[in-house]
């Protein structure tokens, strides 16, 4: 596939890029394509000194652009919506660690149409990853009561985030469809939820979520209620894995994570220990990823302003 020509709205973007990185101190600049482009043109708009990422859910779609100095990224997110795509690029850019976690990276991308490259953003990463909308969590097809995943997920980033005394802890909750997630699971031993009565072990509670980070490193799953109750500890998942694939690099807690929700209709939310980060399964699958940044994450209520009628 050869190169496509650089539209002068492009140009004109990749330029107006060059000069809010140098205005706004950015780390790089991220280009969200979905073709290929003349790389080398790309280059000379945007000028040789600037850090420059290059995203793109298709490999041919990336081909030559590191003769050029450009760092290529290489994503799996095809249909997804813009925002997602982004977020995703520049999680993918932290994890190959070629950008830091409170990195600010100058976003060029298609924000409106689809296949045109029409919007430039300055983006400070802690606080455009540490921002969970509630669409995020009300797109999944769960029965779940929207507060109590917010209460789980919360729970488990601070798990992510703090770990216990300055060592990380991986740990897993299972949220829904209680009855059969009790039936497809077993206790490992000692359950420290066990005998207190519902209200003393409701998430609203804050002594019951400082507890159970306590008592996160335990082996074994939280069971939690849609109303928000554990209502089981350290909770060892006998469901198949059979049929069920999951990241290379991915351990036990995760493919435990995968095949709940494969069978039963409940959300698993699993932090890993290796780094602390916050996936959510339903249906077997991976449906949201969290990083654990060092600030506080923080819940926005999804926001339209339709266009004016000027």
């Amino acid at each position: 596939m050869s190169p496509a020509d650089i539209p002068p709205q492009l140009e004109n973007l990749l330029e107006a890029a060059a000069r809010l990185f140098g205005a706004s101190s950015a780390d790089a600049i991220l280009l969200l394509v979905d073709q290929r482009l003349d790389w080398d043109r790309v280059r000379s708009l945007v000028g040789s000194g600037q850090p420059l990422l290059v995203a793109a859910d298709e490999k041919n779609h990336l081909a030559g652009c590191e003769d050029w100095g450009l760092r290529r990224v290489l994503l799996d997110v095809a249909g997804l919506p813009v925002h997602e795509r982004l977020a995703q690029a520049l999680l993918e850019c932290v994890a190959a660690e070629l950008i830091a976690p409170e990195a600010q990276v100058v976003a060029i991308y298609s924000g409106f149409e689809a296949g045109t490259i029409d919007s430039v953003s300055v983006l400070r990463l802690e606080e455009h990853l540490g921002q969970l909308t509630s669409r995020d969590l009300r797109n999944l097809e769960t029965k779940v009561p929207l507060e109590t995943l917010k209460q789980v997920v919360d729970l488990a980033v601070e798990i992510g985030r703090e770990g216990r005394e300055g060592k990380p802890v991986g740990t897993l909750f299972v949220v829904g469809d209680t009855r059969k997630v009790m039936t497809s699971s077993h206790a490992t031993g000692f359950d420290p939820v066990r005998g207190y009565s519902r209200a003393e072990r409701n998430l609203s509670d804050p002594r019951v979520r400082e507890g159970l980070k306590e008592i996160a490193q335990l082996d074994g799953a939280f069971i939690v209620g849609p109303d928000g109750t554990v209502e089981a500890a350290a909770r060892y998942i006998d469901a198949s894995a059979e049929n069920v694939s999951v990241a290379k690099g991915l351990g036990a807690r995760h493919w435990a994570a995968a095949a709940i929700t494969r069978r039963t209709r409940s959300v698993a939310v699993a932090v890993s220990e290796t780094n602390g980060t916050v996936r959510l399964f339903q249906n077997g699958e991976v449906v949201l990823r969290i990083e654990p940044f060092r600030r506080a994450m923080k819940w926005k209520d999804f926001e339209y302003e339709p266009p004016s009628g000027d």
